[in-house]
């Protein structure tokens, strides 16, 4: 599955950096902490969040993920829009909670993907 199809089919709003919406899903990683997330996510996940500081983009960067989510209807800071945009780096929104729209993640990519998915 790639972000543009979890866009859809969860409804999420592509803020930014829509040139990358074709890069592939591999799993998913929900975490408010960056080190945590730099420490733990791997390559091609979707990062759930409520950070929005252009710091969520050089942690996505450097860990090649495919996708970061904002939850609860935050939306990213200037900074973190150009960088996505510049990037080609997905910045989606939701209004959801992080543990529903990561639940939601989970049932839809275990059963599109091989590998576990959070």
């Amino acid at each position: 599955m790639n972000v543009a199809e979890l866009a859809e089919k969860l409804r999420l709003e592509v803020c930014c950096g829509a040139s990358g919406l074709d890069r592939e899903i591999k799993g998913g990683y929900a975490s408010d902490l960056l080190s945590d997330v730099m420490g733990n996510a791997e390559e091609g996940q979707v990062w759930i969040t409520l950070q929005t500081h252009k710091n969520i983009m050089a942690i996505a960067s450097l860990k090649e993920l495919a996708a970061i989510v904002l939850v609860k209807g935050y939306q990213p800071e200037e900074e973190a829009r150009e960088e996505s945009e510049a990037e080609g780096l997905p910045i989606l929104m939701t209004g959801k909670q992080a543990f529903e729209i990561t639940g939601e993640i989970y049932e839809l990519l275990k059963n599109t993907t091989s590998a576990p998915p959070l």
